[in-house]
């Protein structure tokens, strides 16, 4: 098992050279990538800048352990823009593997593409809701999505990777068993879990308990902290969760893979310079308050991960 972290909580938007860098001095020996929006797929991940991240990753021992891609609503009611959503992941797929990934990773989605607001806004809104038309034909919407990342399982497998979806509040799958009962529906064996606890602790689950269940699904983690009442993302022991026993989790179920480490709202953050859901706006690059949480969590579920028995590289 390798533990790794994201670029974007070091530099949100590209060029993400530096962060890569920035994270293999910390210790980490796994990173993800991101494309926030398709059109990055011509404006920054060219075959030359593809090529020189390679080297990047080489020359540092990284192995990229995700490519994030954000291809567009694939629950839409919209038959064309559904469509368009699987044609950008397939393009995401082609950038993944020229990049040298094995697994490329969506989160679900909202049903219809209704805008539902953030969870992280839930404390301070009187009344949470979201406007929904009486007249939208549920069934079928889950039938249009199931067959939407049915298509986009099966270009991953096509060429050779895996697809890691990642539940998310109140979408499609929001919860352990959600995303189970799509994966079954799919039925691709390239289609499984990254597993992102901050956004299923606050919808019911327990950590641990979501692992065993997963357990043969499991492709890749994003592990962070939260109090239980919001998917904001802290630095484990900043919050509820109990790591002791997820580490004790995925040694049962011999998970061999990655846990990247997420902190996407602590003090110091990158958020860019575009506008961002979160607690902390405005630093395109990350703090050093930022280099010293992800160390403490390193340390931390470190010693965790060889407690519990697992093989940390």
């Amino acid at each position: 098992m390798r533990f790794g972290a994201p670029v974007w909580p070091f530099r949100w938007e590209e060029p993400y050279d530096g962060a890569i860098r920035r994270i293999r001095g910390l210790g980490f020996r796994a990173v993800e990538l991101i494309g926030w929006k398709p059109d990055t797929l011509d404006t920054y991940y060219t075959s030359q800048t593809v090529k020189e991240l390679r080297a990047v990753l080489d020359g540092e021992g990284m192995l990229l352990s995700q490519f994030v891609a954000n291809p567009g609503e694939l629950a839409s009611g919209d038959a064309a823009e559904r469509q368009q959503a699987v044609e950008n992941f397939k393009r995401y797929c082609d950038a993944g593997a020229e990049l040298g990934t094995r697994i490329v990773n969506t989160v679900t989605h909202y049903p219809f593409g209704l805008g539902y607001p953030p969870l992280i806004n839930r404390a301070l809104m009187q009344i949470f809701t979201v406007d929904v038309p009486a007249d939208l034909d549920w069934n079928q919407n889950w039938l249009d999505y199931v067959e939407a990342i049915r298509q986009c399982a099966q270009y991953a497998e096509s060429l050779g990777l895996k697809y890691s979806l990642e539940m998310h509040p109140f979408r499609y799958a929001a919860t352990t068993e959600g995303l189970l009962r799509l994966i079954e529906t799919v039925d691709n064996p390239a289609l499984g879990v990254n597993f992102d606890p901050s956004h299923t602790f606050p919808m019911g689950d327990m950590t641990h308990v979501a692992i065993y269940r997963m357990a043969d699904r499991l492709w890749h983690c994003d592990f962070s902290d939260n109090d239980g009442t919001t998917n904001m993302h802290f630095r484990p022991g900043k919050g509820k969760i109990d790591w002791a026993a997820a580490m004790k989790a995925l040694k049962d179920v011999g998970y061999d893979g990655v846990v990247s480490l997420e902190f996407e709202d602590i003090p110091g953050v990158s958020r860019g310079s575009r506008p961002q859901a979160g607690a902390y706006q405005a630093n395109t690059e990350a703090s050093s308050a930022v280099d010293r949480e992800y160390q403490i969590a390193l340390e931390f579920l470190t010693g965790l991960a060889k407690d519990a028995g697992l093989n940390v590289e």
